[in-house]
């Protein structure tokens, strides 16, 4: 890791100490070792910000850092439970209201990057929405079978190179808080990292994007209430993505919705139930939900969502870690909640399934009966923190998208609905795959599953005799035993690839006992 790389960390932690940054998280929520730390860090704020309690400036301090460190403030943003009101108010301008690149370079892009195709693209519009990666135009493409009306997306020039150097820096962070700060090893900041990094690269090719929406317009189209656009495929590269124009409201806009007279609960219900059958039924979720990407149609109440850059996937594993554990929280089953964190390697082994489940009782008896308003999240994460620490639960990498993305569509349907209730929202999506889970259906999966492996390990065996034979060979060049020894170790190596072979039929033999069961 290059010395610039710490020196730009120092820089940006110098930047948010001064703009007030880390007078909005939270003390309560942190350990005593991080609440010291803040401490320090809020003695050289400037005068204003310790006089007034205001971060004004804040939203032009992350700009003015990079990319990551905006993707950053547009998750705060979602939460005024945590770092304000005023802060998070300040914060939303990262979501889509930042300077727009010069406008002369839009046509040297898009001729390089469609080539003969972008003559296609007419009545571009100056920039409606730029963000910290890219920046929307509205156009229209105009064809022999007519013109349509779309949203043409531009990467940010040299975004690429601002987006390394920050995440460098992070990652001089992460490896000196693993290095230096024990308790910090627990939570595995470099390999959460790299799950982030990895997300935000994909990010930055567009092609992918629209992958990405042409997957997602599979898996919900049988579904009602939430919609995304479609790709034009003829123009769109690694640095321009074009897409139908979405017309609708903005899901922040509060006031125009209820002039709208669409119903701010039944939005809020819609985004949060269709982000749970997306990531529960189909494992391929928006990991971007933040409200700059979020949209009402005042026509037919559909919540519209765009930006599709970051995106999360998850297995049938996780999905059903995910549905169990929330539907512990519903139904007030602590146990199941405390028993998959277990299965699941949060917990380690050695720690007692009572203790915990007794810890999970503590946060989630508080939350039922009471709505999103009378919640104080900051103090439900600060009792998360002192569980974790005192359990020693371990991060895992790949679900920081999910959490990451849990988080925001809950503050996002929050704001909609101040007296959400989540548990109730939620039931009808987890309780409905859980069921089915445990139903024929979910069965025959489960069979599928483990007769896959089953055919994997199969299709080994092949490779695993002609290793076998060829290290015999090759033992009997070197050693040059007598026949009898020879005879043997080829009697042995039969009896063990023998018991392989019953080993993989006793495995056949249960999974037809266990398609057998009647189910659940």
């Amino acid at each position: 890791m290059s010395l610039g790389a710490y020196f730009r960390l120092a820089r940006a932690v110098w930047v948010l100490a001064r703009e007030g940054a880390f007078s909005v998280l939270p003390t309560e929520s942190l350990p005593p070792m991080a609440t010291a730390a803040i401490g320090m860090a809020r003695l050289v704020e400037r005068r204003s910000v310790r006089r007034t309690g205001r971060v004004d400036r804040l939203n032009a301090a992350l700009n003015k850092l990079g990319p990551t460190y905006v993707k950053f403030g547009q998750t705060l943003a979602t939460r005024p439970d945590i770092v304000g009101v005023d802060a998070a108010a300040d914060l939303s301008g990262l979501q889509d209201r930042m300077p727009p690149f010069d406008p002369a370079l839009v046509p040297a892009i898009l001729q390089e990057a469609l080539g003969t195709k972008a003559t296609d693209i007419a009545e571009l519009s100056p920039p409606v929405a730029a963000a910290s990666i890219a920046q929307v135009h509205k156009a229209r493409i105009d064809s022999p079978s007519g013109g349509r009306v779309v949203a043409v997306k531009l990467l940010r020039p040299g975004v690429a190179q601002r987006f390394r150097a920050d995440i460098e820096g992070f990652y001089a962070g992460a490896r000196f808080a693993e290095r230096f700060i024990r308790p910090a090893r627990r939570l595995k900041p470099t390999e959460v990292l790299q799950t982030l990094d990895h997300s935000a690269r994909l990010e930055l090719d567009l092609r992918l994007e629209a992958a990405s929406i042409s997957e997602m317009s599979e898996n919900i189209k049988g579904d009602t209430g939430f919609v995304i656009p479609t790709v034009s495929w003829d123009h769109t590269a690694q640095n321009v993505l074009t897409t139908t124009w979405m017309e609708g409201i903005p899901i922040r806009d509060h006031a125009a919705i209820d002039a709208a007279g669409l119903d701010r609960r039944k939005l809020a219900a819609q985004l949060l139930q269709a982000f749970l059958r997306h990531a529960i039924r189909d494992g391929f979720f928006h990991a971007d939900m933040h409200p700059g990407n979020l949209f009402a149609d005042p026509a037919t109440g559909n919540i519209i969502a765009v930006d599709f850059g970051i995106m999360g996937r998850i297995n049938r594993y996780e999905r059903r870690f995910l549905a169990d554990i929330l539907y512990g929280f519903i139904t007030r089953n602590y146990r199941l909640v405390a028993e998959r964190h277990f299965d699941i390697g949060y917990v380690p082994k050695n720690q007692s399934v009572d203790d915990f489940t007794l810890a999970i009782r503590s946060i989630g008896e508080p939350l039922h009966g009471r709505t999103a308003a009378d919640i104080s999240m900051a103090k439900v994460l600060g009792q998360l923190f002192a569980i974790t620490e005192l359990f020693s639960m371990q991060t895992r990498p790949e679900l920081v998208l999910l959490q990451k993305s849990m988080v925001l569509v809950e503050g996002v349907a929050r704001s909609l609905d101040p007296n959400l209730d989540i548990w109730t929202v939620a039931e009808p999506v987890v309780g409905e795959w859980l069921r089915r889970e445990q139903g024929p259906i979910g069965k025959l999966n489960d069979l599928a599953d483990h007769l896959r492996a089953f055919g994997d390990a199969a299709n080994r065996l092949p490779v695993l005799i002609a290793e076998a034979e060829l290290a015999l060979a090759e033992h009997r060049a070197e050693r040059n035993r007598p026949r009898e020894r020879d005879g043997l170790l080829r009697a042995a190596l039969l009896g063990v690839l023998g018991l392989g072979g019953l080993v993989l039929l006793a495995l056949l033999y249960v999974l037809l006992r266990f398609a057998m069961q009647p189910s659940l």
